[in-house]
């Protein structure tokens, strides 16, 4: 019972630092507010790398084409090697906006490219020389003046990354289950605050919604700098930290992801695909990673259940921890009720962790549509 009381002991201080101490992790609101209108509004294309994305772009590709923006806006569809027929229906989606979407096809992408990056780096080519460039997912829509929004915020901030995390989707019961704590776990890891905060090491990008000043990339080395990232949007807001640039991040109800996720094994491929990259590909981070997840969501309910002293230290730190959950549960307008239940999808996504180094180390890890990620000789 020492041991446990210990445990909860550390599980509290770990705690009470996250909430009064990570950067307000936690804290989702309010909606980012645009900053004050351009004087002269900069030249902006729509980069969407996609691959049998067919499906979903109904949903999607019209509310990029619609937005009423005051400045010259185009988008660059990129198709990567689709056979589900992406390209044509993306023309016939742009009927009678033609003129705002090109369609390019990915060349063969080289050894030591990631897919995506491949793709955006296609579609960086094919835009010219704006003075930003929108990086979007195929599957995400967007509320009427959001491109103008981001815009204002980056002249008006002098941003040179302006990124926005989508809202997933929930409508199954294992969506809602794990989709706010998917968003959760990416803000403990990467504060939203910090990663605004000039001096701050923190750097990061949510990949539906990115804003990038061209002029800043190119001088950070271009897409090729980051070229075998399998996690695009936190290399490439590192990339553009290292260099100098300024970053901001949010949470945001106006970009919104239509992907579908009714099957939990559809939303395991999606983390385990590529979790291990995220941890270097060490045996050494996934154990302390798999440790920290154990003591600081486990051993609170544990400690609590096994009563004695351990179980007031135990409670005092499921509480803090479902405090820090119930704000993003009501960023997805659920029940902050659900927020006890943190610990056992904590734990799922530390079984998801795992899955991901045994994919890598039996030559599965990053299949994503029938391909492995990134290519090698």
């Amino acid at each position: 019972m020492v041991f446990l009381d210990v445990l909860a002991s550390a599980a509290l201080a770990g705690w009470v630092y996250l909430a009064a101490g990570h950067g307000g992790f936690w804290r989702t609101g309010p909606e980012p507010a645009a900053g004050p209108e351009p004087r002269a509004w900069p030249d902006v294309v729509a980069v969407v790398p996609a691959r049998d994305e067919a499906s979903v772009l109904p949903e999607t590709l019209p509310t990029l084409l619609a937005q009423e923006y005051p400045g010259r806006f185009e988008v660059v569809l990129v198709d990567d090697g689709s056979t589900d027929g992406t390209a044509d229906t993306a023309r016939r989606l742009a009927d009678g906006t033609a003129a705002r979407l090109r369609v390019v096809s990915a060349a063969e992408r080289p050894d030591g490219w990631a897919g995506k990056v491949w793709a955006m780096r296609e579609g960086v080519r094919a835009a010219g020389e704006p003075a930003f460039v929108l990086f979007t997912d195929a599957d995400i829509a967007y509320a009427p003046g959001t491109v103008a929004r981001l815009v204002r915020t980056a002249v008006g901030e002098d941003r040179d990354l302006v990124s926005r995390m989508a809202t997933l989707g929930t409508r199954t019961p294992w969506e809602r289950a794990l989709v706010p704590a998917f968003v959760y776990f990416f803000a403990l890891l990467y504060p939203f605050r910090r990663v605004g905060r000039p001096g701050a090491r923190t750097a990061a990008a949510a990949g539906g919604c990115m804003l990038v000043r061209r002029a800043v990339l190119a001088r950070a080395g271009g897409l090729a700098a980051i070229r075998g990232a399998l996690i695009d949007d936190v290399a490439l807001g590192r990339l553009i930290k290292r260099a100098g640039g300024r970053c901001r991040l949010d949470l945001d109800r106006d970009v919104v992801s239509r992907r579908r996720y009714p099957r939990p094994a559809d939303l395991w491929h999606m983390v385990a695909r590529s979790a291990y990259d995220q941890l270097r590909y060490s045996p050494a981070l996934l154990a302390g990673t798999v440790a920290g997840l154990v003591l600081l969501f486990a051993v609170p309910p544990a400690a609590t259940v096994a009563g004695g002293p351990a179980a007031v230290l135990g409670l005092s730190a499921w509480t803090i921890m479902a405090a820090t959950y119930a704000p993003m549960l009501l960023h997805y307008r659920l029940s902050p009720l659900r927020a006890p239940v943190l610990p056992l999808v904590a734990l799922a996504y530390a079984a998801m962790t795992v899955d991901s180094a045994r994919r890598h180390h039996t030559g599965r890890g990053g299949v994503w549509k029938g391909r492995t990620a990134v290519r090698t000789r």
